[in-house]
């Protein structure tokens, strides 16, 4: 064979067709996820915590019962033995929470649930960024959770702070003013319709409830989920005062 032929044979083989870049893409996905999709249908395994494969509502139903529980002062006694060696080859929690980082709300405490069971991120004004985004969507799509909860909380911190950016044109050092300018599009349509002595705990709400929509909204992944019917997003608000999580959305 002529070098041109073979130099046109190379190149054959080297390019980058859009079927094969999927594919490729396919490929590159099942590594960073740590799944082989030969393994996972041939060797399909039972999950982890059979307990926790539900419904949307079934979700929302143990998730409000945890939190009775925990109000009632009757959590569960926890044997983290038990469930040690199931957990060491997976998990499949039954929800997600977005919470915020505030030290004083613990969703496994505050829904009285244990290891394995609560797919949580954290971020102080618990709203979505990017890395949050992929974390939940890495729960739908490969962890098969059926819900997720934005979880508020009252006196906010990170909402007071935005207040006080808005009324008092307030600035923060560091990375602080990020989150800030993240959450004032929630203080901002809160303060349209509410008197100022109760802008924090409304702009608290409707930050749940902008997060909730965006997350619903999300594509490629959320999207098509909640269209679906395999996921529901709700909001919660956690009372500081008392523990109890009330359902916003």
């Amino acid at each position: 064979m002529c070098e041109v032929c073979v130099a046109k044979a190379e190149l054959i083989n080297t390019v980058v067709t859009p079927s094969r870049r999927a594919a490729l893409g396919r490929m590159g996905a099942f590594s960073l996820l740590g799944i082989s999709a030969v393994a996972g249908v041939a060797h399909a395994k039972p999950p982890p915590k059979p307990d926790n494969v539900l419904s949307p509502d079934q979700a929302i139903k143990r998730l409000m019962e945890g939190n009775e529980r925990y109000l009632s002062g009757k959590s569960q006694n926890r044997k983290f033995a038990a469930t040690r060696e199931a957990l060491v080859g997976g998990q499949n929690p039954y929800a997600a929470v977005l919470s915020c980082a505030d030290s004083r709300v613990s969703p496994e405490l505050c829904f009285d649930e244990e290891r394995g069971d609560l797919f949580v991120t954290r971020v102080a004004g618990n709203y979505v960024t990017t890395d949050i985004l992929a974390s939940l969507e890495y729960g739908v799509a490969v962890l098969n959770t059926p819900l997720i909860m934005v979880l508020g909380h009252t006196s906010c911190g990170a909402i007071s702070a935005t207040v006080s950016a808005l009324e008092k044109q307030a600035e923060f050092p560091g990375h602080i003013q990020s989150i800030v300018t993240a959450l004032m599009p929630a203080v901002r349509a809160a303060a349209a319709d509410t008197h100022k002595g109760a802008l924090v705990q409304a702009a608290t709400i409707q930050n749940i409830k902008l997060n909730v929509q965006r997350l619903q909204e999300a594509t490629p992944i959320l999207s098509k989920a909640v269209q679906a019917e395999k996921v529901k997003v709700i909001g919660g608000l956690y009372h500081l005062s008392t523990g109890r999580v009330e359902r916003v959305v």
